[in-house]
This record gives structure tokens, sequence and C-alpha cells, in this order.
């Protein structure tokens, strides 16, 4: 007899549905979700699992990794799929969860989702704490700003190194502006020195890996740019084709066809969000900024001159996608000039 099992975690304690071939419910449990009990769980019962699903989510790796060491046949699975398959539920509990993705375990409809090396994660967490880091001090940034504005002082266009001084310089000789300001000033100040603390870190990483070094070689393409590419691929042989890694980080048209209806929408914006900003910041710096003339930029220009800049950015961003990645698996380096395999792999 063929068995399944479904897992719908949560932050304490994970739901597990165990169901046989024929779809009839075996056991039903909650355990704490950590690797250790539900490996016990699932051992204790002594049955041959053909599938173990798993949702993605924030603790799934963590826990995908220790069911997978335990020898267990688990499979991590796209979460919008889970959605959309158990939507038709009219009662949404933990243990309804289990027993829906166990079901599709079961039935085999679902899409698996690839579990990323322990090396990627971990950068991808430098890459998150840097990012957060970034938009605290745009915040803060902007509150100073906008505080001031309110008594008609305006700090108008000054460098990050002399930011402080000019807010300093604003406020002085104002007693409460100065007890309001200061300690902002202060954070401010201490985000700045972390923030420069993990960049270093960043360009260490970068300096010593090879694939983002030729990654760099694009024109708009810098270190954060090429790393967070990197780790949102992870392993660039799981896609068989290089057109593939557009639709994957949502940078391709949404479609709608039905009868004698049949429309394109906006970009779908699924997958890698982080990446996908990546790629869009990397195509406004080629088409915005003084980086050297190329085919690809040429191309984009084009597009931009019959459907606009914001259309011709995102096709470029589409793009960039693919030649990195076909510049990944040739290991080949970004050449200004017209160049066949590159200029046609999108």
């Amino acid at each position: 007899m063929r068995y399944f099992a479904g897992i719908d975690v949560s932050l304490e304690a994970s739901s597990v549905c165990v169901v046989d071939g024929e779809g009839r419910l075996v056991r039903e449990v909650k355990v704490p979700s950590e690797p250790e009990a539900l490996v016990a769980l699932l051992g204790r019962l002594g049955l041959a699992f053909e599938r173990i699903g798993l949702e993605a989510g924030p603790l799934s790796q963590w826990l995908h990794a220790g069911l997978e060491h335990a020898g267990l046949p688990v499979v991590l699975i796209e979460t919008r799929h889970v959605k959309a398959a158990l939507s038709a539920m009219t009662m949404k509990t933990d243990k309804h969860d289990a027993r829906g993705i166990a079901q599709l375990m079961r039935l085999g409809w679902f899409k698996p989702v690839h579990v990323k090396t322990l090396l990627a994660q971990e950068v991808r967490a430098l890459l998150t704490a840097r990012k957060l880091l970034v938009e605290k001090l745009r915040d803060i940034d902007n509150s100073l700003r906008g505080i001031l504005r309110g008594f008609g002082l305006k700090v108008g266009r000054v460098g990050k190194a002399g930011f402080a001084g000019r807010i300093r310089e604003l406020v002085a000789g104002q007693a409460m502006l100065q007890a309001v300001i200061e300690p902002m000033l202060q954070v401010h100040d201490a985000l700045r020195k972390q923030h420069a603390i993990l960049h270093r870190q960043l360009l260490w990483l970068v300096r010593d890996d090879e694939v983002c070094r030729r990654l760099m070689t694009v024109p708009g393409v810098g270190p954060v740019v090429a790393m967070t590419y990197k780790t949102a691929i992870d392993d660039p042989t799981r896609f068989v084709r290089a057109k593939a890694v557009g639709a994957y980080f949502g940078l391709v048209p949404r479609k709608y066809q039905s009868g004698e209806t049949d429309r394109n929408g906006r970009i779908t914006k699924v997958g890698d969000a982080m990446a996908r900003t990546a790629l869009f910041e990397a195509a406004n710096v080629m088409l915005s900024r003084a980086v050297g003339f190329s085919a690809l930029k040429a191309w984009a220009m084009r597009i931009g001159a019959r459907h606009g800049t914001k259309k011709a950015k995102v096709a470029l961003a589409r793009k960039l996608a693919v030649v990195m990645h076909r510049l990944w698996v040739d290991g080949a380096t970004f050449r200004r000039d017209p160049m066949p395999a590159v200029a046609s792999a999108a």
C-alpha cells in the first residue's frame, strides 16, 4: 500500500495528515514545528511513504533539510498552487490544509519548488539585512526632511556624508528641534555604519565569486545585482531554456484567453521580488546613465521609442535575466559588440 503525507506548517506547531493510495485518512496529528519531532512522528508510524508534501514558507527549507537528511521523500511545493487547489474548501483550518496537501501528494497535482543550497540561503540573509538597512535609512532621511519642512527649513540636495551636518546646521539655535532631531541623527549614523559593514561583506563575497564577476561585465549590473541574481537562480541547470528565467521572475505579461477574448495584461510579478527589483534597477542604469553603447541598449531604446521608457525598462530587465543566465551557463563574458548567441537569447 502506498502512503502520502501533508504537513501544514505554523510557527509553533505543524498539522500532519497521512492518507493511503485510495485517499482514505490514516492519521492526523499536531506536532511541534521541529525537524526532530516530524521525523520521530513519521518514523513511529512505520509506513512506507511515497511522498511527503511541505508547503513553501519561512520555516519550510529548514524543515525540508531535516526531513531529507532523515531519508524521507519530502517535496517542497509551490504556495500559489496549494492556495488555488484548496480554494474550494469552505473551512480554512490547519487540519484541513494538511488534508488538502496530502491529497495533492497522492494525486500529483503540485509543482515542486527548488530548495536553495545553504550557501545561497546565507548570502540571501545578508542581502535581505542590507536591503532592510537601506530602507530604514531612506525612511529616516525622508522623515527628517519632512519634519524640518514644516518649519520652513529646506535640506536641499546634499550628499550622504554631509547630510547630518546640514541637518544640524538648520536646527542650530532651536532647542526643541535639536532635542527631537539629534536622537534621529544618531540612529541614522548608526545605521549608516552597520550598512557599510554589511556592504563590505557583500563586496568581499562578490570579489571571490567567479560567476558574479562575469555577470558584472553586463552594463548596469553591479555587485548587488549580480549576487542577488545568483542567489535567486542558485542552480542555472534547472532551467532548460534561458527564456524561462524571465517568467520565473514575473517579468512576462499576464495572459487571458477564453473564447473570443484574448488579451495580455501587466507583468505577473510572481517569483523572487528582490531579484525582479534588482534587474529593473540594472535596466534603469543601462538606459539612464552613461554605461557605454551596446546592441542590448540599442534594442531597449527602440522599444522605448515605440512604447515608452517604462515598458522598455521592464523588457530590458527580462532580457537581462535571460542574457545573464546564458553567460552563466556558457561561462562567457558580455561583449558590447553584437553577439548572435547572446543577442538572440531572449
